[in-house]
């Protein structure tokens, strides 16, 4: 059997505000896949106050993703991740869809093109007023290239372009990845016309609302976090915000049975409860077992291998090439998309999958992990931490 490049992949999620991501009487996740490697995109950093990217890629022996003209076979399209979720037929109407990540990528706009025409999507350009890409205060002087980030930024356009290709598009990029750039962008992301949700694919140890919470606190739009790629290890932020979606990830398959496909945890989707901020209202009748807030409250596909999505990214500064990218860093922003779909994002966004829990797709199977409380790890009827409530079977829930 291949060795895994990264079994359960560390803590992704680092410390904020001189408290880890480990939850007690937490363990590793299981291994991420089998077979293949896989790797995180970003760097990790020992530095607090600061996030990490969640997205991940399948990567060879040597661990690289050679470069080809055409998507990797296994990876998922747009039309299979529309029929997974039952989102044929529905239509952003002109809605926006704002991506929040960290530093530059220059050629953001050039790779998008790729991936749509690749897939017979219509052209989403600056020139057509389909894309806008600023820095973290509006203006168009963008950060310096950062390899990792601008991967994950390849992540992001790609999702929202397969799940609502429709939705226009504005990638805000944050000077740096500390929580104050990156929530100033978010701040930002939340005043550009048109924004009815905003995705972040990022995450840091579990904080306070008291200390980062402004920066989320939209209601109107539909703020989508991801809970991380390490398992049940506790909470994550923002994906632990009172104001966020928390968005957890599955694995998903093709199958022979009525809708098509089948899904189970992914072993490395992240779940806990926060220990600072207040739990959600709407949670409160769904058995959460956390005395604050739970995560997550919904997800999508993130396994790497087993529902990870081809696209088209940079490998350095000029070049780009096709790999299977995964990681609740593709989740989030499908999420996102599906609330754009969905046109509805009055108040927090996050309460809506709650009042129409039986209009997802329940997840059922499946474990991220060892915990005190089963539903915090372990799959059930209902909510449990590492796919909340379900994925989208259309938009109904959202």
């Amino acid at each position: 059997m291949q060795r895994i490049l990264v079994s359960a992949l560390g803590v992704g999620a680092l410390a904020v505000a001189g408290l880890t991501a480990q939850a007690p009487g937490a363990t590793a996740a299981p291994s991420i896949t089998t077979g293949r490697h896989v790797a995180k995109v970003c760097s990790a950093t020992a530095k607090s106050h600061t996030a990490v990217c969640h997205a991940l890629k399948l990567v060879n022996d040597a661990g690289a993703t050679p470069a080809t003209a055409t998507p990797p076979a296994t990876g998922l399209t747009p039309t299979g991740l529309r029929d997974a979720y039952k989102l044929n037929g529905l239509s952003a109407n002109g809605r926006t869809v704002a991506i929040v990540d960290a530093y530059g990528y220059p050629n953001l706009e050039r790779d998008l093109g790729v991936y749509r025409s690749q897939f017979g999507l219509s052209a989403c350009t600056v020139a057509n007023g389909c894309l806008r890409i600023i820095n973290q205060t509006g203006g168009t002087s963008l950060p310096r290239f950062n390899v990792g980030w601008a991967g994950e930024q390849a992540l992001d356009v790609d999702a929202v372009s397969a799940a609502a290709p429709d939705a226009k598009i504005v990638v805000v990029q944050a000077n740096s990845a500390s929580f104050a750039d990156l929530g100033t962008a978010v701040v930002t992301a939340s005043k550009q016309p048109g924004v009815v949700a905003i995705s972040n694919s990022y995450g840091g140890g579990d904080a306070s609302d008291a200390t980062y919470g402004s920066y989320y606190n939209h209601p109107g739009i539909a703020v989508t976090a991801s809970t991380g790629d390490n398992g049940y290890q506790g909470g994550s932020y923002p994906a632990s915000s009172s104001y966020t979606t928390a968005v957890g990830g599955t694995s998903l398959v093709s199958a022979g049975n009525s809708r098509g496909w089948s899904e189970s945890v992914w072993s490395g989707a992240g779940s806990g409860c926060s220990t600072y901020n207040t739990a959600l209202s709407a949670a409160s009748t769904f058995g959460t077992g956390c005395s604050k807030r739970a995560m997550a409250d919904v997800s999508a596909a993130a396994d790497p291998s087993k529902g990870g999505m081809a696209i088209y990214y940079p490998t350095s500064k000029t070049a780009s090439t096709w790999a299977q990218f995964g990681g609740t860093s593709e989740a989030a922003p499908i999420i996102a998309s599906v609330y754009a779909l969905s046109g509805n994002t009055a108040g927090y966004a996050n309460a809506l999958p709650y009042a129409h829990a039986s209009s997802l797709f329940d997840v059922t199977s499946g474990s991220n992990g060892s915990c005190p409380t089963t539903q915090w790890c372990n799959a059930r009827t209902g909510w449990d931490g590492p796919t909340g409530l379900g994925t989208p079977n259309g938009a109904a829930a959202f």
